[in-house]
């Protein structure tokens, strides 16, 4: 029997890398997903790689008055949630000294406040046995340069799942993170290819990884899976690294 069977399944995020790559897994052990994320269009081509389990929900987790329409919509459709991966992220490089007041606003607004509410609005809609599954980050538990703001967002991540674990405690609702290292996603390969020196930075990042690679987003997926599976079932307030040792060694 497929692990997911009969379970509605919600990621944020979900067009792209990660997010895309667990949607699709999810389906495949039998869930029904909803993907939200910014873009139509990307969204669109999303569903096509998914197939027939998949239905998708245009917005932004920043704005709240989009979470309401989101699970005003996912609860129409679907009645429930089982498992939601509030996987919607971002990041930039700006050394102390040069962020800016609109790239911390956007970073912490995604990643904070967006995970936060993402959680807080689909919570009447999950029941005993739900698994929340909040994205983290290596960074978020060590430094990285010009990445302060990245990583500080990503540290608080870590801890909302701390503080939930107990908010949630008796409500049969797990909250774990999962925290990817190098991962071959459209959004790192893209910022490494606007630092001007894509081969020089990706060996750089290599050369920490002591499996010697980045990660593939279906790998990230797999773990995504057991964390939404019943196989995590004994498992809050966690945080599950899938780094290839980058931030481990």
């Amino acid at each position: 029997m497929s692990r997911l069977e009969g379970k509605v399944a919600v990621v944020t995020g979900g067009s792209s890398g990660i997010g895309l790559a667990a949607a699709t897994r999810f389906a495949a052990e039998g869930a029904e997903v909803v993907i939200v994320g910014r873009r139509q269009e990307e969204l669109d081509n999303a569903l096509k790689a998914i197939g027939s389990r998949a239905t998708a929900v245009q917005g932004d987790v920043s704005h709240l008055d989009d979470l309401d329409r989101i699970f005003a919509k996912v609860e129409a459709t679907k009645g429930r949630i089982d498992i939601l991966f509030a996987n919607a992220g971002l990041g930039g490089t700006q050394p102390i000294g040069s962020i800016t007041e609109a790239s911390f606003d956007t970073i912490f607004g995604v990643n904070v406040k967006g995970t936060l509410f993402t959680v807080q609005k689909a919570l009447p809609l999950m029941k005993q046995g739900g698994s929340i599954i909040l994205t983290g980050s290596t960074t978020g538990s060590m430094g990285a340069p010009a990445f302060s703001v990245y990583s500080a967002s990503k540290a608080a991540v870590r801890n909302l799942a701390r503080s939930w674990a107990w908010d949630l405690k008796g409500t049969g609702i797990r909250v774990n993170v999962l925290s990817p290292g190098p991962t071959e996603t459209p959004g790192l390969l893209n910022g490494l290819a606007r630092s001007g020196q894509q081969e020089a930075a990706a060996a750089a990042l290599i050369a920490r990884v002591p499996i010697g690679r980045m990660g593939k987003p279906d790998e990230l997926a797999a773990a995504a899976l057991f964390l939404a599976s019943d196989e995590s079932s004994f498992m809050t307030g966690s945080e599950l690294f899938a780094d290839g040792g980058y931030a481990q060694v």
